[in-house]
Parts: structure tokens; sequence; C-alpha cells
């Protein structure tokens, strides 16, 4: 795939305490196979869905051990410009950026919220090779019991106009690259423990969300949520064994109208 544009999706990975029984896990549930880890990198290893690069597992650095969870990464053309803006708009910067050797230079921030997620400037390593396929990343949505701060914060930082969701049932809004919808953003209700922290929901693509459901409770995962049919698709919110929560979705079959929305200024 093309370089993705300022703001947009790039990539998702996700530290594990037991980085073969994450490979295990999400290759019975997403069909991913895994590439040699990278010593020099942290035993960083790619996942691949049919041949093309969709993610990414490693084991944690030492200050987060016990803490999976998956990271999504926004596509920059400048991380360090990024970073700035990132604390012009009241977010930290968790890790400085850093040149990835060749393939590109990261950083880690989160949003007045402590919405975590990730800055990626490419170098030889655009992200992701396919997006929107079976294994393959799909959607995303910030959940956050502090909306207000990620709907300021996220416009800021990125290029991106926003809509919302005519529902009186739940606060959701949409954020636009151009045409394009590239992120959600969900408010978090009494629902969710008080103990689980804010952010980023990753939606990975599956051929059939009740069987994906299947396969990760068998391995030790749990539903969170679904699976359900909406009109974007038949999906199901999950924790895999290790903690880390993420859902699939078959975008296949729909059903329902779509919700209307309301233009933000």
């Amino acid at each position: 795939m093309a370089v993705q544009p300022e703001g947009a999706p790039c990539w998702a990975d996700a530290m594990f305490n037991d980085v073969e029984g994450a490979k295990r896990f999400y290759g019975d549930v997403l069909g991913w196979t895994f590439g040699e880890s990278a010593p020099e990198y942290g035993n960083y290893t790619q996942a691949y869905a049919n041949g093309k690069a969709v993610a990414a597992v490693a084991p944690p650095m030492a200050e987060q051990e016990g803490q999976s969870q998956w990271c999504l990464y926004f596509a920059s053309r400048d991380a360090t410009a990024t970073a700035t803006k990132i604390r012009e708009a009241g977010g930290e910067v968790v890790m400085e950026p850093m040149e990835v050797g060749e393939f590109g230079t990261m950083c880690l921030a989160c949003d007045p919220a402590g919405v975590v997620f990730g800055v990626w400037q490419s170098g030889t390593h655009e992200g992701f090779e396919a997006m929107a396929e079976p294994g393959a990343y799909c959607w995303a949505e910030v959940f956050t019991r502090e909306p207000e701060k990620s709907d300021a914060f996220f416009p800021a930082v990125f290029p991106y106009s926003a809509k919302q969701m005519e529902d009186d049932q739940i606060d959701f809004r949409i954020f636009d690259l151009d045409d394009r919808s590239v992120l959600g953003r969900m408010k978090m209700t009494d629902d969710f423990p008080p103990e689980v922290p804010p952010y980023i929901n990753v939606y990975f693509t599956v051929a059939d969300c009740d069987e994906a459901v299947a396969r990760a409770t068998k391995l030790g995962g749990i539903v969170r949520f679904g699976p359900v049919d909406t009109p974007f698709g038949r999906f199901a919110a999950l924790s895999d064994p290790q903690g880390a929560n993420f859902s699939v979705i078959d975008i296949t079959k729909t059903e329902g109208e779509m919700p209307k929305v309301t233009a933000v200024s």
C-alpha cells in the first residue's frame, strides 16, 4: 500500500509477556503467520495475513510488563513536528521521536484524557500492507470517559473534520480525512469497569465473526460485547488471554440503516 496521508491509521502493534502465546492466539483467531523476530529491535515480530504485513507483536519493555494493549499508530510526515503539536494541544509525548533504523521514526503519546497512541513517520516500512481484508486492520475507536478532551485534541494534531452521530443512546463521533472516515470516538459508559483506562479499540477484519469469536473463547479470550449486526458489519468486542482489547468484524454482513450524523464546526 502507498504511504498513508497525515493522520491516517497506518500500523498497530502490541506488547505481550507471553509472545508465543499471543502468536498462537492471533494465529488461530485471525489466521496470522509471523516473521522472524528482530533481536536488534527488541524481538519485534511482524504478523502477516495472506503474506501481507498487518501488525506486530513484541515482548514488553521493563516498565510495561503486564500491560498488554494494542497501540494504533497515525501517519506523520514529520514525527518531530507532530510531537510539538501533541504538546501544544495538551497531550503528552511519552516517548520522544526515535529513528528505527531505515524503517522510519516513531513516537508514543497520549491525549489529555490519557488515551495512548503512536505516531509513525515512514521510511522503508510504510505501515499496513493490507486493510479491510480478512486478518487485516479495518477500523479503530477512541474509548474515553472525557470525550470533550479527545474531541478537541485529535483535530488539533491531525487534519481531521468531525461529525457527531445523532443517537440519544450513545455519544459517538467520527473523524474524517477529506471524504474518508478514519477514526471513531466513543464515550465510555458505566458498563466499563472503573479500572479500565481509556484506550483505542482496534478492529480486525474476519471472514466470519461468530467463528472468530468461537475460536477466541476456546483459547481463553473473553467476549466483552456481541456478536451483533450493524450497518457497518457484524462485530464483537473481545479481550485476549493476556488482557489486550480488540474487536473482530465481518464487513460483508451488514444490517440496518446507516446512522444519521451532523457535521461539527
